[in-house]
């Protein structure tokens, strides 16, 4: 599934902890959806979209640095009509593509962004109960179905060899009672799941993720069910279920809810590892430290000097007076790169899952089969969790 150039780069930063890993690039703030538990669609609505020569540009750049993978999310990136073209821009380049969506893509769309070589999708479900899910997507009614026909469409294009599919769970106090029964429907499907807990901030400290709505936030006497939430999946994931998180990553969820430190970062100095590891850009091509903070000035990665830029010494000074201010995030992706270059059982675990022993598929799977499963699993008689 990884490109030549992606595996060397992620064997450079396994040994060093200084190779450019992963991207999230945010090709648009445009979504069909307004998720309660997002605001980015707001923080980066001040910006374009970068144009598709100026992304060939940015994939030229992403060669020469070697960076590995770079993520296609926004906003909803299919509401991009030219997301195949962006696909192929990095593939063709060796650098690996995953694209993440909320299901809101027509059976053409999905086709042509596979066929463009995209092999690596992740689709955000936070329930399989469908009138729970509609309200986390903002009351869209249908959403939930929507983005099991996505799954379906997913399994039906994507080859089962040298491919990777996951499900999106942001762990809110609304879905506590949910999380086992997607990861449940996610092994059922091939499927791996991961947990995001949700991030809130206020509009005295905005950042440009997090959501305002103070509603979200997880009550002192809902922190202990938190806590049995953590530990049900990770002894799910020792018993075998697809479940990506690491163990390093399931404990700092405990502490982030909890508002205090977070562990990941403390073989770092408690500095995250952007730039070096990883970073993202703007919906514009503009670098950004992560989705959360901006720099003061502009550096587009299209720019023919960017490679150079991004190992500069002064400019390194300048995103470092940013992260090190940082208090730290769970933003999945962020976290689970450092510890997996940081970490041997991660290291390990990830090396599994993607390249000894990944898990057979049982695709392709209809929209009928996939009802079908997720009623079956939300019907079973088991103990749950309690949800707000």
């Amino acid at each position: 599934m990884f490109s030549s150039l992606s595996k060397l780069t992620l064997a450079r930063a396994a040994l060093f902890q200084d190779a450019p890993v992963y991207v999230q690039f945010y090709v648009t703030s445009r979504c069909n959806l307004t998720c309660g538990q997002c605001n980015i669609i707001y923080a980066n609505s001040d910006v374009r979209e970068c144009t598709i020569d100026e992304i060939k540009l940015i994939a030229d750049n992403f060669a020469a640095m070697g960076v590995a993978i770079v993520l296609l999310t926004g906003g909803e990136p299919f509401m991009r009509r030219d997301l195949p073209e962006i696909i192929r821009a990095f593939e063709s380049r060796g650098v690996h593509v995953r694209m993440q969506t909320n299901g809101f893509a027509s059976e053409e769309q999905i086709a042509q962004a596979v066929s463009a070589g995209g092999r690596d999708i992740s689709i955000s479900l936070d329930s399989l109960n469908p009138e729970r899910q509609d309200k986390i997507n903002g009351a869209f009614n249908n959403s939930w179905r929507q983005a099991l026909k996505a799954i379906a469409l997913f399994s039906r294009y994507l080859p089962q060899k040298n491919s990777f599919a996951s499900l999106g769970c942001v762990l809110l106090p609304q879905n506590m009672g949910d999380i086992e029964d997607v990861i449940r429907f996610g092994t059922e499907i091939s499927w791996f799941s991961s947990l995001v807990p949700v991030h809130v901030s206020d509009y005295a400290h905005p950042r440009g993720f997090r959501t305002f709505e103070q509603t979200l936030r997880f009550l002192p006497e809902e922190l202990t069910v938190v806590d049995a939430v953590v530990e049900r999946v990770r002894a799910m994931r020792e018993e075998g279920f697809l479940l990506f998180d690491s163990d390093q990553y399931l404990d700092d969820i405990k502490r982030f809810v909890r508002n205090e430190p977070v562990s990941w970062r403390s073989r770092n100095k408690n500095v995250c590892d952007a730039p070096n590891l990883y970073f993202a850009l703007l919906p514009n091509g503009e670098f950004a430290p992560c989705c959360d903070y901006r720099l003061g000035r502009s550096y587009p990665a299209y720019a023919g000097d960017f490679p150079a830029v991004y190992r500069s010494k002064a400019w390194r000074q300048e995103v470092a007076r940013v992260t090190r201010a940082c208090d730290g995030c769970m933003y999945g992706s962020y976290p689970e790169m450092s510890i997996s270059m940081r970490y041997m059982a991660a290291k390990l675990q990830r090396v599994k899952t993607f390249l000894t022993s990944p898990p057979e598929k049982n695709w392709p799977l209809n929209y009928e089969r996939l009802l079908e499963l997720a009623e079956k699993i939300r019907g079973e008689s088991r103990e749950r969790l309690p949800s707000r």
